[in-house]
């Protein structure tokens, strides 16, 4: 055996060996197509838990937001499943009253839907809770175009923004009156 025959098969074995190494058991090379909730999350959802104090950055299996307003008090995790479409999101709140214009909430969701593609597809979208039905328009965020709408009764005061982020996966954002200047940072904070 020659020397390069020797260092291609070194290359060959290190190669393997470190393959072997890095990837453990029932992990994955690829994140996955959209992050989803685990059968617990959708337990605590159904069962309509919140958290004291709420959870951080990684509230969302799979999502990381980054720029994470302070002052939230409590927080929840929400999971709805229909129609082949699965919502997945933590909503994060103080104690104030809901009608109080100083109410201090945030709610990020990531919709599985597999027939997104399209940012116009979001006026339309088959969500249960926060549709672009009123009149959204276009505003870019940090590399991302998104819709942008004034939260109505339902979703509260502030401003209600959605995009796709690639097939198949939709983010959007609630982000309650006081957080109407961050939402621009909110939005680009929002890693998948």
């Amino acid at each position: 055996m020659n020397t390069f025959q020797r260092l291609l098969a070194l290359s060959a074995a290190a190669s393997l060996a470190a393959t072997l190494v890095a990837a453990p058991a029932g992990a994955t090379a690829h994140r996955p197509s959209c992050p989803s909730p685990s059968k617990a999350e959708a337990r605590r959802s159904f069962d309509a838990r919140t958290d004291r104090p709420p959870r951080g950055a990684t509230a969302i299996r799979g999502v990381r937001v980054d720029h994470l307003p302070r002052g939230f008090t409590y927080g929840q995790v929400v999971v709805n499943r229909h129609g082949g479409i699965t919502e997945y999101g933590y909503q994060w709140s103080d104690d104030r009253d809901d009608v109080d214009r100083r109410h201090r909430s945030l709610w990020v969701r990531v919709v599985c839907w597999p027939q997104a593609r399209r940012l116009g597809q979001l006026r339309n979208a088959p969500f249960d809770l926060g549709t672009f039905s009123g009149d959204p328009r276009t505003v870019r965020f940090g590399g991302r175009t998104a819709l942008v709408q004034e939260g109505d009764g339902a979703l509260g005061a502030g401003l209600y923004a959605g995009w796709v982020e690639r097939r198949g996966v939709v983010v959007t954002v609630m982000a309650g009156e006081p957080f109407r200047s961050q939402l621009g940072a909110i939005i680009k904070g929002i890693r998948l």
